[in-house]
């Protein structure tokens, strides 16, 4: 499983990036407008934050095929390193992922909420899907079971196109769509910070460190 970072805040990427295994970083225009900077000056900090080898996913806002496409070669031509564009899941949308995907450039298909449009978009030739796992919870459906539908889609078909899910409220939601298939995930930082956090963790390394210290005194290397 790889792992992303969903946000643009600079200061949490910077500690999540310095103590994670990270993969790389997602937004959307949400995200970007939250940060109240000018959008391409946060991109760069971003990707020098987290290096060149890194991915950085850029979402784009046109509405049609050729708007996107344009906003896509704009993106490669302003930003370095490792790249990909989020579209969305609509008829244009497929047009321009058909044709991003014959300049070589990686696309990430997104707000999908059934296995059925995660299917045309890697037949389109997205490099990644992207259902979003919480918010198809709230709309009755069962985002887990999307996720393993996907798989099974890609599977049988022999597709190469990856799932990073996304839209989580709780660890329990990602637990599940690992085991479920998804190759990668995005979350928010809180999130990820709580991966690792477990109450008893913290208490059996002070009664480590306590009983190390009564017998050999300060630490490892001075006692």
């Amino acid at each position: 499983m790889r792992l992303y970072i969903d946000s643009a805040n600079i200061e949490q990427i910077r500690h999540l990036n310095e103590y994670y295994p990270i993969s790389g970083v997602t937004t959307n225009p949400s995200i970007l407008v939250k940060e109240d900077r000018p959008f391409l000056e946060l991109l760069k900090e971003i990707r020098a934050v987290i290096g060149e080898e890194k991915e950085l996913f850029v979402q784009l806002v046109g509405d049609t095929a050729e708007e996107m496409v344009e906003e896509a070669n704009f993106i490669m031509s302003e930003l370095t390193g490792k790249l990909a564009v989020k579209i969305p899941v609509t008829e244009e949308g497929l047009k321009a992922i058909k044709l991003l995907s014959e300049e070589k450039i990686p696309v990430l298909a997104t707000t999908i909420y059934t296995s059925f449009q995660a299917l045309m978009a890697a037949l389109a030739g997205a490099k990644y899907v992207a259902p979003y796992v919480n918010r198809i919870d709230n709309l009755t459906g069962n985002g887990v079971t999307v996720v393993s539908e996907i798989a099974q889609f890609f599977e049988s078909y022999q597709l190469s196109t990856e799932i990073l899910a996304a839209s989580f409220k709780n660890v329990q939601q990602i637990h599940n769509v690992c085991l479920a298939g998804a190759e990668t995930i995005t979350a928010s930082p809180d999130l990820i910070e709580k991966f690792i956090a477990f109450p008893a963790t913290a208490s059996d390394v002070k009664a480590f460190k306590e009983e190390w210290q009564k017998a050999y005194g300060i630490d490892l290397i001075h006692s």
